[in-house]
């Protein structure tokens, strides 16, 4: 595919996933995701070409302008849409497939100083939740939610949802795109759980202490009935 019709489709992006989006002239000024990725398509082929440090200096020019931070060595595939856009950081060898979303605040970034594949690939109809840094060479499977300021270090399978630090998989096979207020706080799940469970032991150990308290006054009795016993034995 062209240069040119690959740029139209980021365009179209816009209008096709945020509900937003009023007219075209909007993405002149209100889409710095837009041009981003318009900036990093011209760097790309630019980079491929062997102009390595020209490449540079456009995304540098880029950083500075829309506050996003592409390196142009990245694979971007088609139908990419950054939404917002501020912040976000998508390292050399990153790998982003078709029909990606991506919001504010995101980083694919490295854990290896080594070269090679060191950033994330990201398959095909992802969303990236603001704020989610997914670092190393692992890859997100297709159709996965990756909930906002999850940190994911590790393989995710396909068709996942994805929260907390580390990310974990908490769900699978959930189709809705975004629904990002359907994402479960496993914070809260787990403080609830712990409460369940100090009451359940706080019932034991009153029931415990019941038998206890019943055999006690057992003993006590025929105890104070033994001496009762001896003091009238003449």
């Amino acid at each position: 595919m062209s240069l040119w019709n690959k740029i139209k489709k980021d365009f179209l992006a816009v209008k096709t996933r945020d509900p937003a989006f009023k007219n075209n002239l909007e993405l002149l000024y209100a889409y710095p995701g837009v041009w981003a990725l318009v900036n990093y398509r011209i760097a790309n082929s630019i980079y491929k070409k062997g102009f390595k440090r020209f490449a540079r200096f456009i995304m540098a020019i880029n950083q500075f302008i829309t506050n996003i931070d592409i390196h142009p060595g990245a694979t971007i595939g088609e139908n990419v849409f950054i939404d917002h856009g501020i912040g976000v950081v998508i390292g050399e060898t990153a790998i982003i497939k078709d029909n990606v979303t991506i919001y504010q605040g995101v980083t694919l970034g490295g854990v290896s100083l080594n070269p090679g594949k060191r950033h994330p690939t990201i398959e095909e109809d992802v969303t990236i939740g603001a704020g989610a840094k997914i670092l190393g060479n692992i890859t997100i499977g297709k159709g996965s939610k990756i909930g906002a300021n999850s940190v994911v270090v590790k393989d995710v399978p396909e068709f996942s949802t994805v929260v907390g630090i580390p990310g974990k998989v908490i769900k699978r096979k959930d189709f809705s795109p975004l629904s990002h207020n359907k994402l479960p706080d496993i914070e809260k799940e787990l403080f609830e759980y712990l409460m369940d469970r100090i009451k359940v032991l706080e019932e034991a150990v009153i029931n415990e202490n019941k038998n206890i308290i019943e055999k006690d006054e057992e003993i006590e009795k025929k105890y104070r009935e033994y001496i009762d016993a001896l003091k009238y034995k003449d």
